[in-house]
């Protein structure tokens, strides 16, 4: 059975991300805290994700608590949010993942966007649709929050939202230490839904559940 979080349906035009103070409108969001580490034993995590939607974006939210926020800049380009630390979701056509589409995203608001197919076959050059994706974020005294606003077009575009229903997966990259000496960050892996697999991988069937828009 796949984990389901209901989407609640607001009036057009009425919430603004500002990637900083909570908007008013989500109070209407429900709460997810179901996250945790997968791969390591009775650790959960304090990080919380709100959705919403109107008639034109599905609008999303991370509260991420975290006293040392590392993020890796360098050239400033979206792969450095691979060694940072992060949200993420994924969006599926299918259950074969053929193809699925990834947003991982940092608290200086970069997105690292791109397309792939099972198995780990990724696309970095791949762009979600030209303005139909806005973004921001900031960090605070106890981490960071990051916020999106998608075009339900783009979502029913690439063939994402059907019967009012987004299959996707939900995690985060928490980084342990950023990259030195030639060697990658240091990470541990959170996931809302804990994907069957002995060693930490979001690529999978598995690691997906539900987004219900009603």
């Amino acid at each position: 059975m796949m984990k389901t979080y209901k989407v609640n349906k607001i009036k057009n035009d009425c919430l603004i991300i500002t990637g900083g103070e909570m908007h008013p409108v989500w109070e209407m969001a429900n709460i997810n805290q179901d996250f945790n580490y997968p791969w390591e034993e009775n650790e959960s995590s304090s990080m919380v994700f709100r959705a919403l939607y109107d008639e034109k974006n599905f609008y999303f939210r991370f509260d991420v608590e975290e006293e040392n926020v590392l993020t890796f800049v360098d050239q400033n380009h979206k792969m450095e949010v691979v060694d940072s630390d992060r949200v993420e979701i994924f969006f599926r056509r299918d259950k074969e993942l053929t193809p699925y589409y990834c947003l991982e995203m940092d608290a200086h608001a970069r997105v690292l966007d791109y397309v792939a197919n099972y198995y780990r076959k990724f696309d970095f050059e791949w762009r979600w649709p030209a303005d139909k994706l806005q973004v921001k974020a900031s960090k605070n005294s106890k981490g960071y929050v990051f916020e999106g606003a998608i075009d339900i077009s783009s979502l029913k575009d690439l063939g994402l939202l059907n019967n009012d229903t987004l299959e996707a997966g939900l995690y985060r990259g928490h980084c342990m230490a950023l990259p030195a000496d030639e060697k990658e960050a240091d990470l541990r892996w959170i996931s809302w839904v804990k994907p069957d697999a002995e060693d930490p991988d979001f690529h999978i069937p598995s690691s997906f559940g539900k987004l219900i828009l009603r």
